[in-house]
């Protein structure tokens, strides 16, 4: 590792940041530094063992270069062979013992940078499942996983690259510095002023391939764009359907054709740093064999030839590790950018927890009270104003209303997904707020509009919601959830897969099972939200024979748009704009002449006459 240097710089490394890089650098602070340390920590042992194994391996893989000397004056100019042999097999011992070492290191530094991006992703996992459903909705999808990923697994690059190629680079550059000027000073003096030379070229080739590598990267994502959206199902029927085949087949060869025009100049721009580069490294041996020529000839200096071919060999170690730390601010910046996104994360309050004293107020048997309740999503427009009403054990209560008016906001405020703005929630007379969130969300079961299918088989799913389910607990579930039909004709039956968020289901079929689920999680309170909106009729029928038997037994909450899912019901709340503005069954809401009988009118009344 340390004799030719490491980490991000290398020959085409990024000597410098880009414009967006630039903007977002985070401002390196004491404070930032010590939390980035603190992952350290815990391994405070392994790392004094990479430090130890990083200075030895560095003074072992130098050592070849410092016995050429012998080599030349004891073993060749002198031609003594036993000496010739003895210092060639010191040299060999030296470069094993030095890589058997660097492999130690190597072993070492990687299970530090793995464990510590161990901790890290347990931590921002955890950190992650406690945020509210506010951070979801408000967050993209595709940077919560980058964080996750990509963000994490650059800290394991910093740790096993940058931060040890520092101490690797400057303990080579020590040992070779020492060693030159203990042979002759002005010579080292000579190597040392031509080094930064061979750097200009390095970052000059750096920043034009990486410059292509950006336009590389941008059109291979073009060309990736081009296929995710014609190979796939959807994108595939519509080309044929719209007879755009020849037009999508212009557009991917005409990227492909500039993907292969950026990757003959990338390889081409690396050829041309070759050239200049090893233009470059042999000045500054030239320049050592004229100094250092100039000075035994003629000055009679006390030189040996193998002393400047010592001169040589230690300036030829000495390139790489001086580009490497040339790159460090610019490596030490971008490393700091990427701890800087994580702890953003990190540093997002929790906005749902628990209380530090939690009570666990049985839910079985108990009335579930809004008291005034408010509530704002982003603290300036109220989505709920002043809900008031009362849920008592065993009664189904419907919540009808337009679209946006607020309905699933309200059910959402249950189980805590979001806490209320103002007012208050009551189970069995506790605040929801005072409750365990894991208790309270252990009495509630939902089934939605689009439930959520693991990518498993049926029997997966089910155990989802109760792992120690027995076969004959689930088989009685689904019974229950009229889907145990379908299962029984199944090849597999509960062993059968679902697909990636159940696809091989049909939309029916994905909720009864996602109604079995509840039913096995057993839970003190069932919410329905548009259970069967999105479904045909006949599937709607089974969901339906299935909803009925249990809110006429058990605490439930229905939110529908079709009649049929209501009428049950023991009490209908009318929801407009964030209100309740209207309450009672359904025949004397149809005849009140308000918001109910607009619905009744405009979608009840349209769903039985579709049924009929």
């Amino acid at each position: 590792m340390p004799g030719g240097g490491r980490g991000p710089g290398g020959p085409f490394g990024r000597a410098y940041m880009t414009e967006e890089e630039k903007a977002s650098q985070p401002k390196i602070t004491f404070a930032l530094v010590k939390r980035v340390m603190s992952y350290l920590k815990p391994y405070v042992l392994q790392l004094l063992l990479v430090m130890v194994c990083i200075l030895v391996s560095s003074i072992l893989k130098l050592m070849p270069s410092i016995i050429t000397g012998k080599i030349v004056d004891e073993g060749l100019i002198a031609r003594n062979i036993k000496a010739l042999v003895y210092y060639i097999l010191i040299s060999l011992l030296a470069t094993f013992l030095g890589n058997l070492i660097g492999v130690a290191e190597s072993y070492l530094n990687n299970w530090i940078a793995q464990h510590i991006t161990f901790d890290m992703r347990n931590q921002m996992f955890r950190h992650l499942q406690k945020m509210s459903q506010r951070f979801f909705t408000n967050n993209n999808q595709g940077d919560i996983i980058t964080r996750m990923t990509s963000d994490i697994d650059g800290v394991e690059s910093v740790i096993a690259n940058t931060f040890t190629s520092i101490i690797s680079n400057v303990m080579t550059l020590t040992v070779a510095l020492v060693a030159m000027f203990q042979r002759n000073a002005l010579m080292a003096i000579v190597g040392i002023i031509i080094v930064p030379l061979f750097t200009i070229p390095t970052r000059k080739a750096g920043k034009t391939r990486w410059t292509l590598t950006r336009e590389s990267q941008a059109c291979n994502d073009e060309i990736n764009g081009i296929l995710n959206e014609t190979m796939s199902v959807s994108g595939h029927l519509l080309v044929k359907l719209f007879g755009k085949e020849d037009y999508e087949f212009e557009k991917y060869s005409d990227a492909n054709k500039k993907m292969v025009k950026l990757n003959i100049r990338e390889k081409l721009a690396g050829r041309w740093f070759f050239v200049v580069l090893s233009t470059f490294t042999s000045i500054g041996p030239m320049l050592i064999y004229l100094v250092g020529g100039i000075l035994m000839i003629n000055q009679g200096a006390d030189l040996s030839v193998g002393d400047i071919t010592v001169m040589v060999a230690l300036l030829g170690q000495m390139y790489m590790p001086v580009n490497s730390l040339l790159n460090i601010q610019v490596d030490w910046m971008r490393s700091m950018a990427m701890f800087s996104r994580i702890f953003e994360y990190f540093d997002m309050e929790v906005e749902v927890r628990d209380t530090e004293n939690p009570k666990n107020p049985k839910l079985r048997h108990g009335n579930i009270v809004f008291d005034h309740v408010h509530f704002s999503y982003d603290g300036s427009k109220e989505i709920l104003k002043d809900i008031t009403f009362t849920l008592k054990n065993g009664d189904c209560i419907a919540i009808v209303g337009p679209s946006g008016s607020g309905k699933s906001t309200i059910i959402n405020l249950i189980p805590r997904l979001y806490d209320v703005g103002s007012g208050r929630i009551k189970w069995n007379g506790v605040d929801l707020r005072d409750m365990e969130l894991a208790h309270l969300r252990s009495g509630i079961g939902v089934v939605s509009q689009e439930n959520y299918l693991f990518n498993g088989t049926i029997r997966d799913n089910l155990l989802y919601a109760r792992p120690d389910a027995t076969e004959a607990e689930m088989i009685e579930a689904c019974r229950k959830a009229n889907i145990y039909d379908f299962i029984e004709k199944q090849e597999n039956g509960l062993d059968t897969m679902v697909g990636n968020r159940g696809l091989k289901l049909s939309g029916g079929e994905k909720q009864r099972i996602a109604i079995a689920r509840v039913l096995l999680k057993d839970p003190a309170l069932f919410i329905f939200d548009e259970a069967t909106s999105a479904l045909d009729s006949i599937s709607e029928s089974k969901i339906q024979e299935a909803i009925e038997p249990i809110i006429e037994t058990r605490t439930s909450i229905l939110i529908a748009h079709r009649l049929s899912t209501i009428l049950n019901a023991d009490e209908i709340l009318v929801v407009d704009d964030g209100r309740i503005v209207e309450r009672g069954q359904h025949e004397d809401l149809v005849k009140a002449g308000g918001v109910y009988q607009k619905l009744y009118e405009t979608q009840f009344a349209k769903a039985i006459s579709g049924t009929q």
